[in-house]
């Protein structure tokens, strides 16, 4: 069984109330666990992962308040003081990451190099 530990990532208030939301929806009743990490790929090196998934032995289980998350241990050192927000702009809308390990990102801010 894994065991709760401090959260590497934070969200914003409109992200926790978007994931929130999302929990609800009847696709993703049965994987109930947000998973958040990263993948190689991109256009500057590496990819951020937000999606619905199952617990796997590698992950590490995140408290968050209103929800929990997962994410691989490994993936900890890329992401560690992160800030996930969720924009619902006419212009913007989607998830944005705030991330202090980035060395470089992209223009659309879903890829990042360290």
């Amino acid at each position: 069984m894994q065991s709760i530990v401090s959260n590497p990532v934070s969200f914003t208030d409109s992200a926790r109330d978007e994931i929130k939301r999302l929990m609800i929806d009847a696709e993703n009743e049965s994987k109930n666990s947000l998973r958040v990490g990263v993948k190689g790929g991109g256009c500057s090196g590496m990819t951020y992962i937000l999606e619905f998934d199952e617990i796997k032995p590698t992950d590490q289980i995140f408290d968050e308040g209103s929800f929990s998350f997962i994410m691989d241990k490994s993936h900890g050192i890329y992401l560690q003081g992160m800030e996930v927000n969720w924009e619902g702009g006419l212009n913007s809308r989607g998830f944005t990451f705030k991330n202090p390990n980035a060395s470089s990102t992209c223009g659309c801010g879903t890829s990042f190099a360290v």
